[in-house]
């Protein structure tokens, strides 16, 4: 970490539907920060489709991002780009946890508190990750989608991801500084517009 930071880095979230602009939104908000990036990629190309949208992603990036990818154990890597940069770009927690959950076997999937407890311990080590390179001065922007405002999906596992999505985004969302929400390209502030209306108890903004 430079030794010229004096400052506390931040915490961020940035949500939203898909297509919703987040992650290029999350972008330029990387690229108003000064000093070195770094971009930690979960996304597993297995297919065409993935693989177009990552080439999307990889055109957009300016060329001295630096790039980690961290499909599992993404604390890790977080750790690792935090050691030698001031912001990092995290995209994203709802494709980290897909990776999770499509890595376990019909055991696992089976039983619902072990797989509940396996995503807030990972998402916890990432929170933790975050908490410490934000006391070192460098800032973390943590992407992910909302699931949760559709129709009820029609199989299980389809169910359980969205769930878990929703309390992975809360759990997040909790220990950030800021959360943006982006619909149709436009963000919103919305944990420091709660808090202006004290709807979050305790939190001044």
């Amino acid at each position: 970490m430079a030794e010229e930071k004096r400052h506390r880095g931040r915490l961020i979230l940035v949500t939203g539907g898909a297509r919703s602009g987040k992650s290029a939104f999350a972008e330029r908000l990387v690229a108003s920060q000064n000093g070195r990036t770094a971009y930690i990629a979960t996304a597993q190309v297995l297919d065409s489709e993935m693989e177009y949208r990552v080439r999307l992603h990889r055109r957009r990036r300016p060329a001295d991002w630096k790039t980690w990818e961290a499909p599992f154990d993404a604390h890790e890597a977080l750790l690792e780009a935090g050691s030698c940069s001031d912001v990092i770009l995290f995209d994203c927690i709802t494709l980290y946890l897909s990776n999770m959950l499509c890595a376990q076997d019909a055991a696992a999937l089976a039983d619902e508190d072990k797989l509940y407890g396996m995503v807030h311990e990972k998402v916890g080590r990432l929170i933790k990750a975050a908490d410490l390179l934000r006391g070192s001065g460098a800032t973390t922007v943590f992407v992910t989608n909302e699931v949760g405002a559709g129709i009820v999906p029609e199989n299980r596992l389809s169910r359980l991801y969205r769930d878990l999505s929703g309390l992975a985004n809360q759990q997040i969302a909790a220990a950030a500084d800021q959360v943006y929400a982006v619909i149709a390209g436009i963000p919103v502030e919305i944990k420091a517009l709660a808090a202006a209306r004290d709807y979050l108890p305790g939190i001044t903004g």
